[in-house]
Parts: structure tokens; sequence; C-alpha cells
């Protein structure tokens, strides 16, 4: 790949003193984000801002976050330009996604240019990364067109979806049935893997590239988890649905639940939902959605019972999803599209170091004398006889 030219621009990493300056352009959730609806269905990996979290932790703390999340900002004549914000997919590393890319209106050279300029540094300083993805809003036209500049290619499309009070607390009136429903531990990351292996067709997972360690919690990740649903007044809740014939797990979801504050008695509660259901096992659509239900309607005070909703997305690849969702009268709230690409790093070609050992003099000493003389090679196999046996 063929480095960018430099447009007067300097990229170089987010610091502590450039936050203040971003904040003013930058919708809250670019820096503090805590991400609901993973790109894959059943891993529930939360990402806050470990920039913003770091400045208050001790630096050996800070040491280990920083492989989670890389933020770059470009800068022209002292004055920002633009920020970028990736972090890798898996524990691998292999795949990486671009959370956010925002750019000045104001900036020199346009969003195309400085937009490239910070991906194309993202792709080519990442050197374990071999495939990126991203997520985009469907109507954010100039930012699609910015990606597929720069070699994205869309790959589903993702619906958001969200269910009213009416409608979550008719659901918690049906008892579900649900007999297997079984706590998420890390004991039970290969079931989950073998479940989005399932649920996922086989482009998409070729490039998440997960496996079983990207759906098991690390400490540092639950302590990491823990601190940002404190700050941010959240609360998680799992749970997945086991089959003992098949000993299979052929459902799962993940709820995040947002907790009043104690001063605002008008808040709209938004609690968001993971879901992932087996292709094979789609009855499970009402009764882990009735479940769902029931646990946010004993989560919220009946104070705020009239302003409590439940957001969900579906891929168009789960067309038994959407129609579910329609027949309980859950409004579209937006779409979004899945874009990925591939990269490719040259190694940079070295003189081997066994070059200089001549080994071509060496060997030579090694020679026979005389020229070996080939064997007769039989080229018509022998004809076989054959001959009655007696009796």
């Amino acid at each position: 790949m063929q480095p960018f030219p430099v447009l007067g621009n300097t990229i170089r990493p987010l610091q502590h003193r450039d936050l203040e300056f971003i904040q003013r352009f930058a919708s809250p959730n670019d820096l503090e984000q805590i991400a609901v609806s993973d790109l894959s269905g059943c891993r529930s990996r939360q990402k806050i801002s470990l920039h913003q979290l770091a400045s208050w932790l001790p630096a050996p703390v800070q040491t280990l976050l920083k492989p989670y999340v890389r933020a770059y900002v470009s800068e022209f004549n002292g004055t920002i330009q633009g920020f970028i914000r990736v972090s890798p997919f898996n524990n691998n590393s292999s795949t990486w996604q671009i959370d956010r890319v925002v750019v000045l209106p104001e900036a020199q050279n346009g969003l195309h240019n400085v937009g490239t300029q910070l991906i194309r540094y993202c792709l080519e300083s990442c050197l374990e990364a071999r495939t990126w993805v991203l997520q985009v809003d469907i109507n954010q036209k100039d930012t699609i067109a910015l990606y597929r500049q720069n070699g994205f290619q869309p790959l589903a499309q993702f619906t958001d979806w969200e269910i009213d009070t009416a409608s979550l607390q008719e659901l918690a009136q049906h008892s579900p049935d649900l007999p297997n429903l079984m706590p998420v531990s890390n004991a039970d990351a290969s079931l989950l893997y073998q479940l989005d292996t399932a649920a996922m067709p086989p482009h998409i997972r070729q490039v998440y590239d997960l496996n079983v360690d990207d759906f098991r919690a690390k400490t540092i990740d639950k302590l990491v988890n823990h601190s940002s649903l404190l700050i941010n007044h959240l609360q998680d809740v799992s749970g997945y649905v086991y089959e003992p014939q098949r000993k299979a797990a052929i459902g799962y979801f993940y709820l995040l639940l947002q907790r009043p504050s104690v001063n605002q008695t008008n808040e709209k509660l938004v609690h968001h939902c993971q879901l992932t259901v087996h292709p094979a096992y789609t009855w499970l659509y009402p009764e882990l959605t009735s479940q769902i239900a029931r646990i946010v309607t004993k989560q919220s005070p009946e104070k705020l019972s009239e302003h409590v909703s439940l957001q969900i997305s579906s891929a168009d690849y789960q067309p038994e999803r959407e129609d579910y969702l329609e027949s309980i009268h859950a409004q579209r709230q937006g779409h979004s599209l899945l874009m990925a690409r591939s990269v490719w790093h040259k190694i940079r070609e070295t003189k081997p170091v066994l070059d200089g050992l001549q080994l071509s003099r060496m060997l030579s000493g090694l020679q026979p004398n005389q020229k070996p003389i080939p064997g007769r090679i039989e080229t018509l196999p022998q004809q076989h006889q054959h001959t009655d046996e007696p009796l």
C-alpha cells in the first residue's frame, strides 16, 4: 500500500490536553462510550474512553490500558482538524474497528483529505491488523463515501428497533418457557462461541475472526467494565439458554440497564439489549423477549414506568427477528451499514545473514568426483502369466 501524501497536517496521538477542545465539536458519546450493540452478537465487551479514564489511574494501570484504544488527532498549524479512535475487535488483534472519525467543518483540507489521512495513518501504523471493520449510519452519505474511498466495502445492514413502555408491559405479562436459562461465566465460552458461529453468515464470521478466548472476560476487562458501569449509572444482566440434548447454547441475551439519577424524576430510561438466537430455534424470540421485558419492568421504578424503552438491533440476514419485532409493534429508529476492508502489510526486504557466508563455495567441495550413472528405469510393467492351479 502506497503511503498517503502529507497534506501539511501532523498526525499525533491524542493527549489529555486535547479533550477539552475535542468536546466542542464531538458528541459526548465520542469520548465516553459504552458499546452496547457490538458488531458481534454474543460478545458483551464494553468500551469506554480509556484515555479519559486513565487520567486518574496509576501509571502501571495506564500501561495496561494502552493496547485497548488508540486515538489520534490531525493538527494543522497548532489547530486540531479532526481525530480518529480505533480499537482491536478480537483478542488476537487480527481485526480492528474504527470507532469514530470526526473532522472539523472548518478544516483546511476538507473532510475527505483529513479523514483519509487519519484512516491511512491507522491502516499503516496498526501492523497487527489484517482486517478493519466499522459501523456507520446509512444516512451519513459523506462519511460512507469517505470509507469507500479508502477501500471499505459494505457487508450487512443493521436496523435499530425501540420497544416502548406499553409493549414492554404487555410482554412482561407472558411467562417465558425457559427451563434451562443459565447465567454466563467464562466456563461457557465455548458454548457462546459455537452459538455466535452458527448465527452469522460465513463471510461475516471470516471478517470478525473470533475464537473462544473472545468470549472469556479477563480480570482487567472485568475491572474496567465494572468501573465504567458505575461511572455511567448502568447495570448489566446476561444469560443463555442451554439445550441438554445437543449440549449447546441456543440463545443468548445481554441487557444493559440504565439506572435513574437521584434528582431527575422525569428522566427517560433507555435500556439496550444484545440478542443472539440459533437459526434453528427462532421460537426463542418471544420467550427471550418476555424474559428481558420482565427484567426491565422489575428494575425500573414505578414512577418512571412511563419513560422506559428498550433498544435492540437486527441484521438483514435475520428475517425472523425483524418479522417478530414488527409483530410486537416495535419502531424502527435507524439503519447502519457494516463495512470492512483487508490490509496486507509489506515486509521490508532484508539481506539474509547467510548470504555473507558464501555457502556455494563451501558446498562445492562436497560434490562427487564423478557424475552418478542413472540406473535403468522400467517404463512398462512386467506381464503376469496366469496359470490354472489344480484343485
